[in-house]
């Protein structure tokens, strides 16, 4: 056995000889001999024993249950009781105390090393175990989230500070009542016993005052013991300030998407008054380049972003001359290759603004073509944006269903003849088919 530090409390001068002697035989260590229960606190303070062996009756008004209670209660210091009282009274106050060993005189000098050597083992764990649980608790109680902790019953038993906080309960008030007195839920949980519940959102809690919160929580069994429940922990948190944050957060997305629509809006109606017999053009562009993509079933962000964008396609044109735009003959080649700027052109004006998607580069890449046969960069297949993919094929079927100033409409047909006879060489085919669905069930048309 290790070495321990031992506490002998004994006042009969005989068995206190024998006891210190018998305790150093198995090599451990008598710190002090005392004979009262008021001496104990003193020599604790001064020696610090790792065990007290302790009379049950002893001299003066502090008997040794009562010096028992005091040293494991406020040092955690274990006592093991060596007494000639074996009578249910005595033994019956005595277990009030947790003792870690009771014999009784006359003892084994094995039996009282065992004793000792196993009442030292219990103290250890029982340290660590109560380390952990202030440990625990310390944690518990810094936590922001509220904490409630009830046993088999149904009864609070653990109430963090946050806890108390959100549900206007102290802690005095709080333990040993129902659960759904203090953590009353307007809604009714269906909880089924032994499973864990998970982030439950837009839960009411009311208040002591009366008050209704959302909070979101988590639920959690306890340990079972003998298939029974042993309780419950409820994890919690007041998400007002959060459901604030995020309706605010809304409510500014939805003004940005105004202003944002509205400035696009300018900008495609500047555009249009500097071509005029393209009039139009970009905002049908956008309305057919949308219902591909619903079509297609693409995500509603991918949409916003090709509607903003298509509607802005040609503001590149803005630097070409308003002569060669409305021009109501064919172009020449130099005319063609200054149209062919444009793309290049609106890429520059945009690329430094900070759109929630890649406007500026679908812009950049409407005229590339699957093949590299387009502009500006002679892109292919997937090196192109498939929002442009979309653009491009509704850009083509609108200009050719429109009239020009320097050639009549081709018509819809003409139109759907173009990219079917294009799929897969100039065009996407899944847009292809898309666009040639809408027009042969009937569900697009242009205003």
């Amino acid at each position: 056995m290790a070495k321990a530090r031992i506490l002998v409390v004994e006042d009969e001068a005989l068995v206190a000889r024998d006891l210190v002697n018998t305790v150093k035989s198995f090599g451990s260590e008598v710190t002090d001999l005392v004979q009262n229960g008021e001496a104990v606190v003193q020599s604790v303070e001064k020696n610090l024993p790792d065990l007290a062996s302790m009379d049950i009756v002893l001299k003066g008004s502090v008997d040794g249950i009562e010096a028992a209670a005091i040293l494991w209660e406020k040092y955690y210091i274990p006592v093991v009781y060596i007494t000639s009282f074996a009578d249910d009274l005595t033994f019956e106050r005595a277990k009030l105390t947790e003792p870690f060993g009771y014999l009784i005189k006359p003892y084994e000098e094995r039996e009282l090393e065992l004793t000792i050597e196993i009442a030292l083992y219990k103290a250890r764990i029982q340290r660590l175990l109560k380390e952990r649980e202030e440990w625990l608790a310390t944690i518990l109680k810094g936590i922001n989230d509220g904490i409630i902790v009830t046993d088999d019953k149904g009864k609070i038993t653990f109430i963090n500070p946050s806890a108390q906080t959100i549900t206007g309960w102290k802690e005095p008030e709080a333990i040993e009542q129902p659960l759904d007195r203090v953590f009353n839920l307007k809604e009714k949980i269906d909880y089924e016993p032994g499973t864990m519940l998970s982030n439950l959102e837009e839960v009411s809690l009311i208040t002591k005052t009366g008050l209704e919160i959302p909070v979101e929580l988590s639920l959690a069994p306890l340990p079972e013991e003998k298939s029974q429940l042993a309780g419950l922990v409820i994890v919690f948190r007041d998400v007002t300030a959060r459901q604030q944050a995020e309706r605010e957060l809304q409510e500014s997305w939805a003004k940005l998407q105004r202003t944002l629509k509205g400035t696009i809006q300018a900008i495609s109606t500047t555009i249009e008054m500097r071509d005029p017999y393209t009039a139009g053009h970009q905002r049908r562009v956008a309305q057919l380049a949308e219902a591909i993509a619903r079509e297609m079933n693409l995500a509603e962000v991918k949409i916003e972003g090709l509607k903003f964008a298509a509607q802005i396609h040609d503001i590149g044109k803005i630097y070409v001359p308003a002569e060669i735009l409305s021009k109501p003959t064919k172009l020449t080649e130099l005319e063609y290759t200054i149209i062919k700027t444009h793309p290049q052109a609106g890429y520059e004006i945009l690329k430094n603004i900070e759109f929630p998607w890649p406007i500026a580069d679908i812009v950049l890449q409407h005229h590339e073509r699957l093949n590299g046969s387009g502009y500006p960069a002679g892109l292919r297949n997937g090196e192109i944006l498939l929002e442009t993919r979309i653009l491009s094929v509704a850009d083509v079927v609108e200009a050719m269903s429109s009239h020009r100033p320097y050639r009549p409409s081709f018509g819809l047909d003409k139109a759907m003849e173009e990219i079917s006879l294009n799929s897969g060489i100039l065009y996407e085919p899944e847009v292809v088919d898309a666009c040639q669905r809408l027009f042969l069930k009937g569900t697009f048309s242009f205003d």
